[in-house]
């Protein structure tokens, strides 16, 4: 069978910020009227308050601290990264167009949109447009484009407006470099099922305390936690890593312990990582189950015991949810999926 031929390339982008803005004002001007009257009193109030506080403060090193963190927060900070993304995608746009049909589709509406074997996949934005791209474009391969490389660091991002048609024209002629990156799924026992690039979260959608049993091989026990956080290699630098900068700053201060030494496994390896955070241990919570590895084949099993509240979201995007209450019962592994990064 001949492979299908791709007649599209589908761009997915997310709004700027000035278009957020502009989406809660109405107009760019009433947003800047905001911004700015909210930056003027609180500059307003600091100058003064720190010319009156009697502790030694330089009055010039205290004007110029002002200029500059004014000059850094200026509304044309917003303007101008809007002109740099809408040229980039004007760029990208106008070279697709020369030998594919093309369609802009927002972030929003990821969930809703059909991709076929006939698209190519051109993101364009930050690094977590990315994340959120990969979960709903069965495995199409994804060019993910850095608009701004003065603001943008785009660790998952390695082309640019200027060269991203060699990624384009090799995916067109079925050669090309690429990252298998691993994904996570989560089942629930309605049948429900939500895939993450880089983590999920497991717990209660307020400050309460999330409750739960979790069963991994052969364990099982109830808890009382601030949640799970489960992580692919593609999030293990992110949301992981920080739990371990939490251990270690607790031995260090506490313990005459060594620290841990962490080594992110890499977006690749078919694993995750699960942490559970805040673990309480009272007469019916305990906590011998809070850390570990889930290979290709094992699961993490969390039946809900929250009445309401009870949540579990990808990626960060918290819109992104299943509902976990009373009853609910989830089953975390290694999804099938992979998301294909074009490199």
């Amino acid at each position: 069978m001949e492979p299908v031929k791709i007649e599209n390339a589908i761009i997915v982008r997310n709004k700027t910020r000035l278009e957020q803005l502009t989406e809660k004002f109405n107009t760019i001007e009433q947003a800047k009227f905001y911004v700015q009257s909210k930056q003027n009193a609180y500059f307003s109030k600091k100058k003064g308050g720190l010319m009156k506080s009697g502790f030694g403060v330089n009055p010039v090193k205290v004007k110029e601290q002002i200029k500059e963190q004014r000059t850094t927060n200026e509304f044309s900070v917003y303007e101008e990264e809007n002109e740099t993304f809408y040229s980039s995608i004007d760029e990208i746009q106008n070279q697709l167009s020369e030998i594919l049909k093309t369609k802009v589709i927002d972030q929003d509406f990821l969930s809703n949109y059909i991709f076929t074997e006939k698209d190519i996949v051109v993101v364009v934005g930050q690094d977590g447009l990315v994340a959120n791209t990969a979960k709903y474009v069965n495995g199409i391969p994804i060019i993910a484009v850095n608009p701004d490389e003065y603001r943008y660091d785009g660790v998952l991002l390695p082309f640019s407006p200027h060269n991203f048609m060699e990624g384009v024209n090799d995916v067109l002629n079925g050669v090309f470099n690429k990252k298998n990156v691993t994904m996570a799924e989560v089942k629930l026992n309605d049948g429900q099922r939500l895939l993450a690039f880089n983590d999920f979260f497991i717990g209660i959608s307020s400050h309460s305390s999330s409750r739960y049993q979790i069963t991994f091989r052969d364990a099982k026990e109830n808890h009382s936690s601030s949640g799970i956080i489960i992580s692919t290699g593609a999030g293990a630098t992110g949301w992981m890593s920080s739990m371990f900068n939490m251990a270690n700053g607790m031995i260090r201060t506490f313990s005459n312990g060594n620290p841990i030494e962490y080594k992110p496994i890499s977006q690749e390896d078919e694993s995750l990582l699960f942490i559970v955070r805040e673990p309480f241990v009272s007469k019916t919570s305990q906590a011998n189950i809070v850390a570990g590895q889930i290979y290709f084949g094992e699961q993490l099993t969390v039946e809900s015991l929250m009445p309401q509240n009870g949540i579990i979201f990808s990626d960060g995007i918290q819109s992104d949810f299943l509902e976990f209450n009373s009853g609910a019962i989830a089953e975390i592994g290694v999804a099938k999926e992979k998301a294909i990064l074009v490199i």
